[in-house]
């Protein structure tokens, strides 16, 4: 039978959270407890890494953006503003849904990054773990992947690195052709590759009258997908609100169907006509905002038709994330 470890009585070393560094999680932790690391600073460091953030990209511009092209959009890109600038060597950072071989980033041949939105991710916290990759794409060597890892529980999160007065403004694109600097010579297998990627991407267009819509074209219908940033159970009142009313569609043979739930937002769905495109719905959609907004400003209790409304809408929500 092992002997317990004996408690030193000797000085202790101060280290702050922050200077903890990870060790096994039967060692002893290097704070001088005297206790194995899972059992002192290793438990909140594991329950940093499992604990779910909600609202993952909250604070950063265009968080429904950032919700759209992690859960619904296939092929898109754009331009990151770091809050200190880039690098001496990087000329770029791009943010893109997916990489080739699902690779979390790649440094390219001229120095740019790309960095993977759509990958699965270690931790509870989608933010600090693409921070960490992003950070270390930035000193990869040119030509190179990045590979995935576990961040550090005290790494910093992209509202960190990332300057919250800068623009974000996705780039759909029909296929992935941006993989490439030069798709038309570029070789068989990257080829194939593009060719199979872009076989199973849906045709997607962001709208350009109303915020965080996107239009996507499906084999039966066409769908619009509208991620809001609405407070979940006053959007919910206000989109019952319109549904009662008869009010809610987006013209002629279109019909909210339900909603999303993802990374802490609501997502709102429509089904479109298959001749409906997206360009069709920009003026239905801009007046929807209009009529959603002075729902939103209500505060009246539902009626009876309302909580019947907002029930079936309920009961049609699939949660993403």
């Amino acid at each position: 039978m092992a002997k317990k470890r004996p408690q030193t009585k000797a000085k202790r070393p101060q280290l702050t959270d922050g200077q903890i560094p990870v060790v096994g999680a039967r060692e002893p932790c290097p704070c001088g407890s005297g206790r194995r690391y899972k059992a002192c600073h290793g438990r909140a460091a594991a329950q940093a890494v499992t604990e779910l953030v909600h609202r993952p990209f909250e604070g950063l511009p265009g968080e429904c953006d950032w919700v759209a092209l992690r859960e619904l959009v296939p092929a898109a890109t754009v331009e990151l503003t770091l809050k200190d600038g880039l690098p001496e060597g990087v000329p770029s950072v791009t943010l893109a849904t997916v990489l080739p071989m699902a690779w979390p980033a790649l440094r390219r041949d001229d120095g740019s990054v790309l960095l993977g939105l759509q990958n699965d991710t270690p931790s509870g916290d989608i933010s600090r773990d693409l921070a960490d990759t992003l950070r270390r794409a930035l000193t990869a060597e040119p030509g190179t992947p990045v590979q995935a890892r576990r961040a550090p529980a005290d790494g910093p999160r992209l509202q960190d690195l990332l300057d919250p007065k800068g623009p974000f403004e996705p780039v759909v694109h029909d296929g992935f052709e941006f993989w490439v600097p030069d798709p038309e010579n570029a070789t068989p297998d990257v080829t194939a590759s593009l060719e199979r990627a872009n076989a199973a991407a849906i045709p997607t267009v962001k709208l350009t009258g109303v915020d965080s819509a996107y239009w996507c074209e499906t084999p039966e219908k066409n769908h619009l997908r509208w991620v809001m940033p609405h407070p979940e159970e006053q959007l919910l009142d206000a989109l019952a609100r319109l549904h009662a009313a008869g009010t809610s569609s987006l013209g002629e043979g279109t019909r909210l169907v339900g909603s999303f739930r993802a990374h802490g937002l609501t997502v709102p769905v429509w089904d479109l006509p298959s001749e409906v495109r997206a360009e069709d719905v920009e003026k239905p959609a801009a007046e929807f905002a209009e009529r959603l907004a002075a729902a939103l400003a209500t505060d009246a209790p539902l009626t009876a038709d309302e909580r019947r409304a907002r029930g079936g809408l309920t009961n049609r929500q699939v949660t993403l994330s």
